[in-house]
């Protein structure tokens, strides 16, 4: 045990080394100079001895102002999703500004590629030294990461990943996995003759790659298992209620023994307020995300079960893992997934998003 009369600062680190004090600093601040195997020397002391430098006054020494973007879909009429990531960035943004850090916020339209690629040539126009983004649409995602990494900026994803592409970091749900459990849920259910109905609801599911995993994951669990129940699938790319209506209505009636839905994104709650109008009380319902829409219809019976996945502590983990690495200078998981959460009528009121 370390008594507690033991120096624990920088001259101790220089001791213990026995090194200068001045490498040590150079250590600290992550700067050249210094052999990998003495500066593996240090950091394995510093966190022996649980030191931690005095990061504001470090900050303030250096002026030097650190200039963080973040860019992720704008709310919409259609959805409050991307409220929660906000709320998120805001909680971070308030914690480290001390630290001489400006975030600057950058919203696209979820719905238009040309939103996305038109806020990320912005982004590129300005000096930042960190991005967090919400890649939605792959290869125009890929096109922004490859153009970061050229100018080394470090970035984290959140809500979704993108495929072969270097990150600092991913910080959201394991999308294949949730979809894997969303079908373990809806089998729970469901007679073994019926039908399933995937439904994807967005202008540009070709692009999304988030949607495509969950219905991946959400095959796999019934082809893995054996199941017999077919599964069929609708794409809505007109996403206003009454295009959601006519197209649900219009394939129940072509297959009257789909007994369960599986909505791959936000939207579940227009599901639902189609199924209440109608009528019709025999389908089971799941979909994602904590919403106040969507909670709604959690209450009346109408949907089941909500897959969430805390948007707002995705974002919020996203900006300190920017902070981390770029302020403290320690290192970051380069995957960190969130818990996949089953929201029901009956603990909806103890979750917080």
């Amino acid at each position: 045990m370390m008594k507690k009369n033991i120096l624990t600062g920088v001259k101790e680190i220089a001791r213990r080394a026995n090194v200068s004090i001045g490498t040590v600093d150079r250590v600290i601040h992550n700067r050249t100079g210094v052999s990998e195997t003495t500066k593996s020397n240090i950091l394995a002391i510093m966190k022996e001895l649980d030191y931690q430098p005095n990061i504001l006054a470090r900050r303030l020494a250096s002026k030097k102002l650190l200039k963080f973007a973040t860019l992720i879909p704008s709310m919409s009429k259609e959805t409050e999703f991307w409220k929660a990531p906000l709320k998120g960035i805001e909680q971070a943004e308030s914690e480290i500004k001390q630290y001489g850090i400006e975030i600057e916020k950058y919203f696209y339209d979820q719905n238009d590629k040309n939103s996305f690629v038109t806020q990320s040539k912005k982004i590129l126009e300005t000096e930042i030294d960190g991005l967090l983004v919400a890649p939605i649409f792959i290869e125009e995602s890929l096109e922004f990461a490859k153009s970061c990494n050229q100018l080394k900026i470090p970035q984290v994803f959140i809500n979704s990943d993108i495929p072969n592409e270097s990150r600092l970091s991913y910080i959201g749900p394991d999308l294949f996995q949730s979809g894997y459990l969303s079908a373990r849920l809806t089998n729970y259910a469901l007679p073994e003759s019926s039908k399933i109905l995937i439904i994807n609801i967005s202008k540009g599911i070709d692009a999304y790659h988030h949607l495509l995993e969950k219905e991946e994951g959400f095959r796999a669990y019934f082809k893995n298992n054996k199941k017999n129940n077919e599964i069929i699938k609708i794409d809505i790319k007109q996403t206003d209620y009454d295009s959601i209506a006519i197209r649900i209505s219009e394939t129940l009636a072509l297959n009257p023994d789909i007994k369960a839905l599986f909505v791959t994104n936000s939207r579940v709650f227009s599901v639902a307020q189609y199924l209440e109008k109608s009528g019709i009380k025999d389908i089971l319902l799941v979909g994602y995300d904590f919403l106040e829409n969507s909670i709604e219809y959690l209450e009346k019976d109408i949907i089941a079960f909500l897959i969430c996945q805390k948007p707002q502590e995705q974002a919020y983990k996203g900006i300190m893992s920017l902070y981390q690495k770029l302020v403290l200078n320690t290192e970051v998981e380069n995957t960190y997934y969130m818990p996949i959460d089953i929201i029901t009528k009956e603990n909806y009121k103890f979750y917080r998003n």
